[in-house]
């Protein structure tokens, strides 16, 4: 009975991964060591979180996040939009109730796909030590030839 009212909601209303899934997901960000700065570019308003930490995206944005701590090395993480296989089904469901309209819906909503990696955790490098700095050598002044005439 519950397929038969979500078909035929997903029939009124456009698309059935949209109505399914719906149109955002949350997307989780841990580092080690933890207490680092998320930067998430890609959405409406940038974000910034102290990891560990979530925050909620559209499934159609395209995503990247940055995570930074003193002492460590930035790391840079795409998301990619991938379709699984809950994805797959509600969109298929548009053959069955949503026809045109509804797969129309769902690839603008981006409703059919979920991001990759999700969680995003990231173990960060400390910086290198700078090798110390050798002291400059002294060069000993060129021995003068002695004047003529002297």
């Amino acid at each position: 009975m519950r397929v038969l009212w979500c078909l035929a909601l997903c029939a009124i209303v456009g698309g059935c991964a949209s109505v399914t899934r719906g149109t955002t997901e949350t997307i989780s960000v841990s580092s080690t060591p933890s207490g680092a700065e998320a930067t998430v570019s890609g959405l409406e308003a940038p974000l910034t979180c102290s990891t560990p930490c979530a925050f909620v995206a559209k499934r159609n944005a395209d995503i990247s996040v940055s995570i930074a701590k003193d002492g460590y090395e930035t790391q840079i993480v795409p998301l990619t939009k991938d379709i699984p296989a809950a994805g797959a089904a509600g969109f298929a469901g548009n053959i069955l109730a949503g026809g045109l309209i509804g797969m129309g819906v769902d690839a603008a909503t981006g409703a059919a796909t979920d991001h990759k990696p999700n969680p995003v955790i990231v173990t960060l490098q400390p910086h290198r030590a700078a090798a110390p700095a050798r002291p400059a050598r002294q060069r000993r002044p060129a021995p003068t030839a002695p004047e003529a005439g002297t």
